[in-house]
């Protein structure tokens, strides 16, 4: 389906006033299905990557039943009712040894947690419950305790056939202590998607070269890359800093268009903007393939998407993000980011967020979706509170780094009292 069949069947589509609900539903079905090509590669390379299939339990997790405590394992059918239990201790069971035989009436077996439970065997008391009237025997009290108490069962965590994982799951750090767990050394991951970066603008230096009058730095790059990496299933490209040049600007997106699944540019896309990046963008496009949208958010409110043609055929997609530092992120994580993870073969889970209370009154008028940095700490009842860093000015950078979330105010919402809950959006869920 070309961009344009998009916009006609989408409802509500507007270019130039598009709410940003209806930009995240039109870019969803924009997207080509994901990569079927498979790598297998070894745990401790995992991380962030993203499982290509399911993952069956090839066992049974825990492979016996055994002891959730310290203490003593026995027959729960010894316990009566109202009446304390005498046994006697035959041996110790440690974690790793294989199950012995079962036991004779009104015998118990030390147990240390994790150990296999005796057949037989299926309650555990913990030591501190117990009495121990000589070095031969224990006695719980009446009731201290009900048959089956303190047992894991086999297969408990996992049964050997059950689904441990699912095809598209970012994999984290438990993941991969659960692969390990049920004795593989490696999984099948996709291949990182291939995202090339670009700047442009004549009015941008290179960090470390000297600053020109009416130059200033790029930072966007710098923060795109890193925002990438964190994702850790991406291959980032860096095309570099690229002049407002015609030529300049072709050759780059040319090599973007060859060189990656996803081409991520920022500046240029603005309605005011005299540049050539337009231009060159709509040069390269397919037929009805660009698009510059006007969004109903702040910051991020311009923004291109378009197919750029490969020679064999295919397309790489491209965002146009805008220029400004904060703009550029804000715009990345309300629209980008879940494109990315699911051209990596992922399926992405809605970012956590937390309601807390406003310190603060905060402007806002209905009709547009806005994201105010905030700070959030914990209020003297032990909920959470945020308030601003302040002004927030789309190109004010050092904001987003005093910052530790972003405020959400939705579409429909309008101005916010101080004492009225928000939502936010915590950092160290995204960056």
């Amino acid at each position: 389906m070309t961009l344009q069949e998009i916009a006609a069947s989408l409802p509500g589509y507007e270019p130039e006033s598009l709410c940003l609900e209806r930009a995240c539903a039109f870019i969803a079905r924009a997207l080509p299905p994901p990569s079927p090509a498979r790598e297998r590669l070894p745990l401790q390379a995992l991380l962030g990557r993203v499982l290509a299939e399911d993952l069956i339990s090839p066992i049974n997790v825990p492979a016996h039943d055994n002891s959730a405590m310290d203490g003593y394992a026995f027959s729960g059918a010894e316990l009566r009712p109202g009446q304390p239990t005498v046994l006697r201790i035959a041996g110790t069971s440690l974690a790793g040894d294989e199950p012995t035989g079962p036991l004779a009436a009104g015998q118990c077996r030390r147990i240390m947690t994790g150990a296999a439970l005796p057949p037989g065997l299926d309650t555990v008391v913990p030591q501190e419950l117990v009495q121990r009237p000589d070095g031969e025997h224990i006695l719980i009290p009446a009731d201290a305790l009900k048959p089956g108490a303190n047992r894991r069962l086999a297969g408990e965590d996992l049964a050997r056939g059950e689904q441990a994982l699912a095809a598209g799951r970012v994999l984290k750090a438990p993941d991969i202590g659960l692969l390990a767990s049920l004795g593989q050394t490696e999984a099948a991951v996709s291949p990182r998607l291939r995202v090339a970066l670009l700047s442009t603008g004549s009015e941008l230096c290179a960090p470390g070269q000297a600053l020109q009058p009416g130059q200033i730095y790029d930072s966007n790059r710098y923060t795109l890359t890193a925002l990438l990496q964190r994702l850790g299933c991406i291959e980032v490209i860096d095309l570099g800093l690229v002049k407002d040049e015609p030529a300049a600007l072709r050759e780059a997106f040319a090599e973007g268009v060859a060189r990656a699944d996803v081409l991520i540019s920022s500046g240029g896309v603005s309605a005011g903007d005299a540049d050539h990046t337009k231009r060159v963008m709509a040069d390269m496009a397919e037929t009805g393939e660009l698009l510059f949208w006007q969004l109903l958010m702040r910051p991020g409110r311009p923004l291109a998407l378009g197919r750029l043609p490969r020679a064999d055929g295919t397309a790489a997609l491209l965002f146009g993000l805008p220029g400004n530092p904060v703009a550029v992120m804000v715009s990345f994580y309300a629209l980008v980011r879940e494109a990315l993870l699911r051209l990596a073969g992922a399926t992405p889970a809605p970012l956590a967020m937390l309601r807390a209370t406003s310190l603060q009154g905060l402007r806002k008028k209905p009709g547009r979706t806005e994201y105010q940095r905030g700070i959030v700490s914990r209020a003297p009842d032990g909920g959470w509170q945020v308030e601003t860093t302040g002004d927030q000015g789309s190109g004010i950078l050092s904001s987003m780094s005093r910052a530790n979330g972003l405020i959400l105010l939705a579409h429909d919402q309008g101005s916010v009292a101080a004492g009225e809950a928000v939502d936010v959006l915590p950092f160290d869920a995204l960056m």
